[in-house]
Formats: C-alpha cells, structure tokens, sequence
C-alpha cells in the first residue's frame, strides 16, 4: 500500500533581522490539520525547530524512505529571497533561496540545494512543494502596507511581504555581487522540475502575510485551502490551481499564485 509523508513549515521569528511575520505558524498548522486529514504522516518545524540543518535533514530523511507509489508534500511558509549565484546555472546570476530560522549564522537553503535533494527520489514518487512565501521581487518595494482590521480594538494589523531584502543577511561582500542594476528576478523556482511546486505568486510578485477574521495567515494559504475543501473528489492539481486563481489576485493582495511542473504532475490529483 503506497503511503503518503508530509512535513510543514513554518517561520515568524527571525531573529537579528527586524522582519518577523505573522501568520507562518498558522498557515503550517493549517496544512499539517489538512494533510493528516488526507492520510499524510506529517511532521511539523515551526519557528526555532526550522534550522537549516534540520529542515534539509528531514527532508532527505523523507525522499530517502519514499517508495515507488508514494507520496510526498514538502510546505513551507516563511520568507524567501535570494543570493549570488556561484556556479553560473542561472540567467540573473542569482539562486532563489528559503530563509530558515538560523540563516543570520547558518544562510539559506538555495534552489540548487533542493533540486539535488528533490532528485534523489525514487522513481514513482510524487514529490509536490507548497511554497507561501516570495522568491523575487524588487528589494526598493519591500514596504508592510496596512490592512483594516477585521476586530475592534485591536492593535493595527499589519499585511507583510514574505520577502527578506539580501541586505538584512549578506555581507557587504557578498551583496555587491548583487550588482545595483538587478531589479526584477526571471529565474526558475526552488526546487525547479524535482517535483511540483505550487507558489504563491509569480516571479515578479510578493507574496503576503495577511490577517482573515483577525487572525494572521498567508494570503496564498488561506485561498488554497478554502478552495481545496471545495474541489470535486478526484480534482487535479490543475483544477486547484485554477480555483485558487479564482480567488488571487485580489486589490488588496495582487498576487498570482503559480504551478511549476510538468504537464502530467499537473494532473496529478490534488494531495492523493
């Protein structure tokens, strides 16, 4: 019998760098409620126990036991950004990257670290990441905007971007490999083709960390799951995909969430 393994992610607390979020640990709660539900063994890191270290760790220990057959989601919510690209793969000269908790000492877990570690699958599995967090974007708009608040008296709700400027972590060295020109990223997503990667938005977008009802969670997160609860038995992730599009962008967050894949993981059904 094919079995099914997910770890979710997700990352507030950042420290030394004055750019938590808020709604991560929810939106990882949220999908670690919806995948148990769907038959998935789930783990959870959440805030101090997402360290580079070990989120690659459990990850590899994950693809390492998958079989032919079965199934894998990897979640993440929580800033992304990028860094030079030293071995010349990528067209802006840049590599998409995740932030874990520890990357003021440890650094990001890069595109190229995931598509190694996503290509150690056995053949036959299914490998799908759900990413609620920006791997591009312009540093010069990284601005929290407001949100009115869904609650009286509650302090002001602030809806951020999950997009963590180079500058806040790098080393002077290391940022002036940056250039001064580079404006918008037109790279390939992490993870590239090792498996499918649902995202919360485009290259050039933001995802955002909102608040619904009062409570704090990944615009992206919120929309996906809403709609997955409402997909025919059987949808694909395609049709998800354009459900979720149905309801993002939106003015208030304009972002658009993609799907990178092939055309048959596309047709995968959703989270089976």
């Amino acid at each position: 019998m094919a079995s099914k393994y997910a770890l979710c992610i997700g990352i507030n607390n950042y420290p030394g760098t004055d750019s938590d979020l808020a709604g991560c640990v929810n939106d990882a709660n949220d999908w670690t409620a919806l995948l148990s539900s769907m038959g998935y063994v789930t783990k959870k890191l959440l805030d101090r126990q997402a360290t580079k270290a070990t989120i690659l760790s459990e990850m590899t220990n994950i693809v390492s036991q998958a079989q032919k057959g079965d199934s894998i989601v990897f979640q993440y919510s929580g800033h992304g950004t990028f860094i030079p690209d030293e071995d010349g793969d990528e067209a802006d000269q840049t590599d998409e990257c995740l932030c874990p908790y520890d990357l003021r000492t440890k650094g990001v877990i890069t595109d190229d670290q995931l598509f190694q570690l996503f290509n150690k699958k056995a053949t036959g599995v299914r490998l799908v990441m759900i990413s609620d967090s920006c791997h591009s974007g312009t540093v010069s708009r990284f601005v929290p905007t407001t949100s009115s608040s869904s609650a009286r008296g509650r302090k002001e709700e602030k809806t951020k971007v999950k997009f963590l400027p180079p500058a806040s972590f790098l080393s002077a060295r290391e940022l002036a490999k940056l250039g001064i020109s580079r404006a918008v990223r037109s790279s390939s997503p992490p993870g590239r083709y090792g498996g499918l990667l649902m995202s919360g938005c485009q290259d050039v977008e933001y995802s955002y960390d909102a608040y619904f009802q009062g409570r704090p969670n990944g615009a992206f997160t919120y929309a996906a799951i809403k709609t997955f609860k409402k997909l025919k038995p059987g949808a694909s992730y395609k049709d998800w995909h354009t459900a979720i599009r149905k309801a993002l962008p939106t003015a208030q967050y304009p972002q658009s969430p993609n799907l990178f894949g092939s055309t048959t993981m596309k047709k995968w059904k959703a989270l089976q």
